[in-house]
């Protein structure tokens, strides 16, 4: 349908009554940096289907805009929550490695932030794991915040780049090539 007005005037013709939604108003999304001393990180998994080969990806940040590192993962097959879960995990645990004490996380899938307050029994398989970090967030000075699709966009890249490094894990000391413009335009300009 590429003429919408076309189409409005053939239901009105019929006597077919149409009812219009609120016009909603456009959210400017984008991403903070987070107060000095802490540490953002975004987090970020992915599928290719609802069940399928699935990738995580987190990017981590400082408050004076640094970049501290990044990381990307294949999972092999999983669930799309799965693959969201264990960004976090794998987040978490590189958190914990570097010694972090004041964690910022940033997650666009609400159901994975509604877990750490609602306390939500994850998947059998996650849960030893999870229940681990979960521990570890008690133990620091740690936030989760959801974020919109549009500021994680960093997280999403390095999702995706997970797929093309399979079977492995990557930590980036250094901006991966293809994630550099994407960090400048995305960290530099907000």
């Amino acid at each position: 349908m590429k003429n919408y007005m076309f189409n409005f005037n053939v239901l009105k013709f019929f006597g077919i009554n149409t009812h219009t939604g609120k016009v909603l108003r456009p959210l400017h999304v984008r991403w903070k940096f987070p107060s000095p001393s802490w540490v953002k990180i975004n987090t970020d998994g992915a599928t290719k289907g609802y069940l399928g080969l699935a990738a995580c990806g987190s990017i981590f940040c400082g408050s004076m805009w640094e970049f501290i590192g990044a990381l990307s993962m294949f999972l092999d097959v999983q669930t799309v929550l799965a693959a969201k879960f264990y960004g976090v995990i794998y987040a978490l645990e590189e958190a914990q490695k570097l010694g972090l004490t004041n964690v910022r996380l940033e997650c666009d899938y609400v159901l994975v932030c509604a877990a750490f307050t609602v306390r939500i029994n994850v998947h059998w398989m996650l849960r030893n794991r999870w229940n681990t970090y979960l521990n570890y967030c008690g133990k620091i000075r740690f936030r989760i915040t959801h974020i919109f699709r549009e500021g994680n966009v960093c997280a999403d890249k390095l999702a995706n780049l997970g797929f093309i490094h399979t079977k492995s894990f990557h930590w980036y000391n250094r901006h991966p090539s293809s994630l550099f413009l994407k960090f400048f335009i995305m960290y530099h300009f907000c």
